[in-house]
């Protein structure tokens, strides 16, 4: 049985769950979230614990399972707590500021990069713009967001200059050897 499919989702109090033929709906205090799942899982939702079982031991529900149990855990937590990325703007001239609810980039280049925050999501600015956190209902929108925002100026290897996540560790190469 799959490790990660067969633990129960425990649901807090203030989320419900609702089934809907093949689409499963989680609202919470900080919003709501709906996902399709594969007609074959079936869902079991009592006191307050879901559980997701597979109808056999094909390979194809084998990797249904674990992975249905893990979308439905990440919207519960979702709506619940929320998910949050933290990214830190490393360089000499380099800085982050908001501008109303757009986060404007200032990384280099000769023009300020701009995003939008989609629905459900929001942008802080901290540090005096070294520091952006990045955070929201839905796990793969919010990594989804911080990768295109650490895309715009990746961290190079020589000086370390650029946008990287907070616990990313970029390698460093050393410089060419100058004259003797």
């Amino acid at each position: 049985m799959s490790r990660i499919g067969k633990m129960p989702v425990n649901v807090p109090k203030g989320v419900t769950i609702t089934l809907v033929d093949e689409t499963v709906s989680v609202k919470g205090p900080k919003g709501t979230l709906s996902q399709d799942v594969h007609p074959d899982m079936q869902i079991d939702l009592e006191n307050g614990v879901l559980h997701v079982k597979r109808p056999s031991d094909s390979n194809m529900h084998k990797a249904l399972h674990g992975l249905t149990r893990s979308l439905i855990n990440n919207m519960v937590e979702g709506v619940s707590d929320g998910f949050t990325k933290v990214l830190l703007v490393e360089g000499v001239g380099y800085r982050a500021e908001m501008k109303g609810n757009t986060l404007v980039l200032n990384v280099g280049y000769s023009h300020p990069v701009e995003f939008e925050p989609p629905d459900n999501m929001e942008f802080v600015v901290e540090e005096r713009g070294k520091l952006i956190r990045v955070s929201g209902i839905d796990k793969q929108l919010v990594g989804e967001i911080a990768a295109r925002i650490r895309k715009t100026r990746p961290p190079e290897p020589y000086k370390g200059k650029g946008i990287r996540y907070q616990n990313e560790h970029v390698r460093r190469k050393a410089g060419k050897a100058g004259k003797v």
